[in-house]
């Protein structure tokens, strides 16, 4: 609906980027800032009260950081979708998000479209990566193999080999190549897979694949 809105609360310890981030996000048409805090325990009882559709947490909080509120929130609110921010890319601190709930991982250099594009595919249940860092948690993932609680795939046999290969790095000429099909075909398969993972794109619909443990 065109005029829906995504309700967010921004947890985020330094003034002046939770104002750049509020002045962002509220420039979208589709996003309503509801609440605000500026470290991890207030940012629990904030979320706790407004109950939004996605809070967008700095990973770095006092109190407590932002993978801790990420645990408290996905046990207390776990209709709250996770928007995690962060100065770095390290591996650690990605894994560490994600184990913790994290569906959405941005770094804080890039654009605040990123942030706002994140907000919208994580209220609609998708998953979202940072361009900057997809490769880096493609590579965790597949490495480290979260434990998952087994789901029913809405994926055929056939999607779910082509999202392995995305998943490993493969290209859709790569894929077309080694399972012997169609350029077209393969894209067309992949179009399927986006559809029917909630997906905008190959990197996300991987990501978010690998942590329903479907992969």
């Amino acid at each position: 609906m065109a005029n829906k809105k995504y309700r967010v609360v921004l947890v985020e310890d330094h003034a002046l980027t939770r104002a750049g981030l509020r002045t962002a996000l509220g420039a979208d048409e589709q996003i309503e800032v509801v609440g605000e805090a500026e470290d991890g325990l207030s940012g629990v009882a904030e979320i706790e009260r407004t109950k939004p559709d996605v809070a967008v947490v700095d990973i770095g909080l006092p109190a407590i950081d932002g993978i801790e509120l990420t645990r408290r929130v996905r046990a207390a609110v776990p209709q709250t979708r996770i928007v995690i921010l962060t100065m770095h890319d390290l591996d650690s601190e990605i894994m560490a998000a994600l184990a913790a709930g994290a569906d959405a991982y941005c770094v804080k250099a890039s654009e605040p479209s990123g942030v706002i594009t994140a907000v919208k595919v994580v209220a609609e249940g998708g998953a979202y990566f940072d361009p900057n860092i997809a490769h880096v948690v493609l590579r965790a993932l597949g490495s480290a193999k979260l434990p998952a609680p087994p789901q029913e795939s809405p994926l055929t046999p056939r999607e779910l080999e082509i999202l392995r290969l995305i998943a490993d790095g493969t290209g859709n000429q790569e894929i077309a190549d080694r399972l012997h099909l169609g350029l077209g075909t393969v894209k067309g398969h992949i179009r399927d897979i986006l559809e029917k993972m909630s997906a905008s794109d190959r990197t996300q619909a991987a990501v978010l694949a690998l942590r329903r443990g479907l992969i």
